[in-house]
């Protein structure tokens, strides 16, 4: 499925017509110094069916959610914010086609791209162009190094992930620990990811399982690791694989505790298991969304509250709102409304704090954040710190 829509302002005597008007008068300054009057510059999205649908479109609709507001109150610096998107269906293949149109139609910047192998594909169109690259959803290391003064991330890596669910594997006493991934650049970021954390204790996984990207035929992956009887097991898939794979084992007989990284999608890891989900452990990049224990929290959940039922709360949507409010943040400060002015601004966010949500960026780092930190599901779908 295609979804090619818009974020429509809110505001009382626009029309469709004059928000276009506005967005066309908008600065495209590294590649087009003088912007085109017949020229839109927009945001960009993409990853909307496949296994990583609920990710993209949670994050798509959190994103919103800020977007609209900022809008609604006459936009940034006077213009306002179109986000478009198009579907990659988490192919590598699709989503460098969807970035070569994106950078032909001269978009303002990219942002949101969901998955490791997907972010992978755009990253030497991303460069060649110079284009804005912000808050891909993934902590693969290979889009932060070398450094590119045009990728901005919010989330922290997945070695920041997997070392912290490493830490409390091996507190709990756990040292014979398996890796389920997926078998593609995500999959190995992960499993990179545990053997730098193990290898500190001494260790190595005692078993490794694949599973190909879009796939959830688990079986091989389930016997290779039932077989070596580890402690625990870090998955590092997609959510429908991960679900797949911890129903199978737990058939198989299997009694120990699952770990996931944030990139499964928590909600969407919980709605695919139901009653299995509880004792599943998932590590989180971004600040507990169910509650108003921080200011970042109670603005999101008032929002998701004001876009009435289509939106709920969950982990994937507010990195989306989050990811928003940080963007619109830089381009308030670098006040030109050009991408130049886009990468100063959010290379000015040095030790800012967001609601409770501490973030620093400058303009030799491009990782506004490492906080992890790790939640446990429940068998009604709920989501326990």
């Amino acid at each position: 499925m295609n979804s090619d829509s818009s974020v429509k302002p809110r505001m009382r005597g626009w029309s469709r017509r004059r928000a276009l008007q506005s967005l066309a008068a908008l600065p495209t300054a590294a590649l087009l110094p003088s912007a085109r009057a017949d020229k839109e510059s927009r945001l960009v999205s993409a990853a909307f069916s496949g296994p990583a649908a609920l990710l993209g479109t949670q994050m798509n609709l959190g994103a919103r959610l800020h977007f609209d507001q900022v809008n609604a109150s006459g936009g940034v610096n006077g213009q306002l914010i179109e986000l478009r998107t198009l579907d990659d269906a988490y192919d590598p293949v699709r989503c460098k086609a969807n970035t070569e149109k994106f950078i032909a139609d001269n978009v303002f910047a990219l942002f949101g791209y969901v998955g490791t192998p997907t972010s992978l594909a755009a990253m030497p169109l991303v460069n060649e162009s110079k284009m804005p690259f912000f808050a891909p959803f993934t902590g693969a290391p290979a889009l932060r190094e070398p450094f590119s003064r045009n990728v901005f991330h919010v989330r922290a890596s997945y070695d920041d992930e997997t070392a912290l669910i490493v830490k409390q594997m091996t507190s709990f006493g756990l040292s014979k620990i398996a890796v389920f991934r997926q078998n593609d650049s995500y999959g190995q970021a992960g499993l990179d990811g545990v053997n730098k954390a193990l290898k500190a204790h001494n260790l190595q996984p005692v078993a490794v399982g694949t599973v190909e990207r879009n796939s959830v035929d688990v079986d091989a992956a389930v016997k290779a690791i039932i077989a070596a009887k580890p402690d625990g097991v870090v998955q590092i898939s997609a959510y429908k694989s991960c679900a797949a794979f911890i129903r199978a084992a737990r058939k198989a007989g299997y009694g120990g505790t699952f770990y996931n990284v944030s990139f499964v999608g928590t909600q969407a890891l919980a709605d695919e298991l139901g009653k299995e989900a509880l004792g599943v452990v998932v590590s989180q990049v971004m600040p507990f969304p169910f509650s108003t224990t921080t200011p970042i929290s109670r603005e999101y959940l008032d929002a998701v509250k004001a876009a009435g039922s289509a939106a709920k709360p969950n982990y994937s949507s507010m990195e989306g709102f989050l990811a928003a409010r940080v963007f619109v943040e830089g381009l308030k400060r670098g006040r030109t409304n050009t991408r130049e002015g886009l990468t100063t601004g959010l290379e000015s966010l040095q030790n800012v704090n967001f609601g409770g949500f501490n973030l620093n960026l400058g303009a030799h780092d491009h990782v506004a954040s490492k906080f992890v930190e790790l939640s446990m599901l429940t068998e009604n779908g709920a989501v326990r710190r």
